[in-house]
């Protein structure tokens, strides 16, 4: 499989109204890449056609060599890993975080009369470990803080090791030392070389985790641009991108951006 994912000309229309392209964009497997844009952008319809949650109106897109209105979606979303506020929503409460995390084997979100086996288990532990959260698995979803739930998304998220993974804004809601926490995990996280491809949609460009290489722009539907995020992370394609005169800083592989 040369790319993950394969957008061609590819529209969203809602009420007689594009939301969304025409598109063109390709994501191979070894990339990371952030996409930002301002409210209503198009980000999260962009990343729910990814998710095979939505149909295009127009044009093709391709997920995992397959394409969109000519595949079971029911069989491909397995190989996706996708987290997101709205998915959470779909935990209970009383969940316990182990069981809320292992039922990702069977792309359930409760568990009911689901029968897992011992390695089920043994791969929900492990990735709980990987997340930082080994010691919270008998605690119920409904008592963690905001920093901890958004890293159990991500890990039910991961449970499967998808060949494509999707965050939507998994740094929102965040304080400072939660956001920089979960920062650091995703970073290392993108590094590694058995990671899968990963989409993040985020609003700022602090939120941009060490690892990802490439960044996408959009603005009413449209790219401003696409490509390595160093090229595209700039002054000026953020004030075209925003609407707004903007100055982005570097240091290191972390951005920060202010009203110039």
């Amino acid at each position: 499989m040369n790319n993950v994912l394969e957008y061609d000309a590819a529209t969203v229309v809602r009420d007689q109204r594009t939301i969304l392209g025409p598109l063109t964009w390709q994501v191979d497997p070894t990339q990371r890449w952030v996409i930002l844009g301002p409210n209503g952008a198009g980000k999260t319809t962009l990343l729910q056609l990814a998710a095979t949650l939505i149909h295009p109106s127009g044009g093709e897109v391709r997920v995992l060599g397959e394409r969109l209105g000519r595949v079971d979606v029911f069989e491909l979303r397995p190989r996706i890993g996708f987290a997101s506020s709205a998915m959470a929503r779909l935990i209970p409460d009383s969940e316990r975080v182990l069981d809320a995390v292992m039922t990702a084997a069977y792309s359930v979100a409760g568990r009911w009369n689901e029968q897992y086996e011992e390695i089920d288990e043994r791969r929900a532990r492990r990735v709980l470990g990987e997340w930082q959260l080994g010691d919270l698995e008998d605690r119920r979803f409904g008592t963690l803080s905001d920093g901890e739930r958004k890293r159990v998304q991500i890990a039910r998220a991961v449970m499967t090791d998808p060949e494509l993974l999707l965050l939507d804004e998994p740094a929102a809601s965040l304080d400072l030392g939660a956001r920089e926490e979960l920062l650091e995990l995703l970073g290392g996280y993108a590094s590694s070389p058995n990671a899968p491809a990963i989409i993040m949609v985020t609003h700022h460009v602090e939120e941009i985790p060490p690892g990802f290489g490439h960044a996408l722009l959009l603005r009413a539907g449209e790219i401003v641009t696409a490509g390595p995020v160093e090229e595209v992370v700039t002054s000026e394609h953020l004030t075209a991108t925003f609407g707004r005169t903007l100055q982005v800083t570097r240091s290191g592989s972390r951005f920060a951006a202010f009203a110039a």
